[in-house]
């Protein structure tokens, strides 16, 4: 017996407009005041994984794997909301965030470098 969640939902999947590479960008922000924290990359099997759970999993490009955010920080992703856009092309994913999102520790990945 399988204990694996279940797939993505078919008329989800369908909508999805994935780069060549098969993923998805996924804006984060904290769901209870709109502050935009990162971000990160999906596909299809991160996004199921994440709608199952409720933790956060990205596909990280750089490391070529799936990622829960906050395994190795302990700063947690706690999934209150994904919505789809009306392009099917970028996701919003409503978090919870504990600590830092940015992996350089800042609160958000937008808190330097401000060109206006």
């Amino acid at each position: 017996m399988s204990t694996s969640p279940p797939d993505l939902a078919p008329d989800i999947a369908a909508r999805l407009k994935r780069t060549p590479d098969g993923l998805v960008p996924a804006i984060v922000q904290q769901h209870d005041t709109g502050e935009v924290l990162m971000l990160a990359w999906m596909d299809d099997e991160a996004l199921r994984r994440t709608l199952a759970t409720r933790a956060a999993t990205y596909w990280s490009r750089s490391r070529g794997e799936y990622w829960v955010k906050g395994a190795t920080s302990g700063n947690t992703q706690r999934v209150v909301s994904v919505a789809l856009d009306c392009d099917g092309d970028t996701l919003l994913v409503g978090v919870d965030q504990s600590g830092a999102a940015c992996h350089t520790g800042a609160r958000t990945c937008f808190d330097e470098d401000r060109l206006l």
